[in-house]
């Protein structure tokens, strides 16, 4: 057996990357989300910038309407760097897949949200999670641990689960919130944060053995 992978989809507030933070310093493995961005600009040699660019654009225009019914479902490929695409949204969408695909298949990791999932599919070392919640408590959440000081809290919370949502359509061709998409569905709410670590530890062990 390889390398064990798990990947974190989660509604904001629902506590999901720090779940997955916890979870990576319990196995005392590396834990990957937003580090992505800076080692696709490294390995593609595209400013990170444009990265972070790409992902403003998007979090402001919901692909839904940016794109309309058009998808740039990924295919493990990349766009040469003479191509006038080389820069596009989908071509660094595919440079963050290289990366995920690479740390899969270097070390055991936990990588939270682009997509990672479906960007593994089919890899028998990989374990999918998805962390959910109420809107009630990832209110409560986000307003406690101030991830968001903006007036409106809950249009935020509502605006940033429609951008992953559209991303991850976009990109995948299939809906974020269907459970078939991974092994787990997790509500951080009814569990809590400790809750989901043990319960994603103890798949880990009945799938791949205690030795993990």
């Amino acid at each position: 057996m390889g390398n064990v992978v798990v990947t974190i989809a989660r509604h904001f507030g629902s506590g999901g990357k720090t779940i997955g933070e916890m979870l990576a310093r319990e196995l005392g493995i590396p834990c990957y989300g937003l580090e992505i961005i800076k080692m696709a600009s490294e390995e593609s040699g595209i400013s990170e910038a444009l990265f972070n660019q790409a992902d403003e654009r998007l979090k402001h225009t919901p692909l839904s309407a940016r794109f309309g019914s058009s998808k740039a479902e990924y295919t493990g490929g990349l766009i040469a760097p003479g191509s006038d695409q080389f820069v596009s949204d989908k071509n660094l969408f595919n440079y963050q897949a290289k990366v995920i695909r690479d740390l899969a298949n270097t070390c055991s990791c936990v990588i939270i949200g682009r997509a990672a999932d479906f960007v593994l599919k089919g890899n028998p070392d990989v374990v999918s999670v998805f962390v959910h919640a109420s809107k009630e408590y990832c209110l409560k959440q986000v307003i406690e641990r101030r991830a968001y000081t903006g007036k409106d809290v809950e249009k935020f919370i509502a605006k940033t689960d429609r951008y992953r949502s559209d991303f991850y359509r976009y990109y995948t061709g299939q809906e974020w919130h269907d459970a078939r998409n991974y092994d787990l569905c997790l509500n951080s709410e009814r569990l809590g944060f400790e809750g989901c670590v043990k319960e994603i530890k103890s798949y880990i062990n009945i799938r791949f053995g205690e030795n993990q």
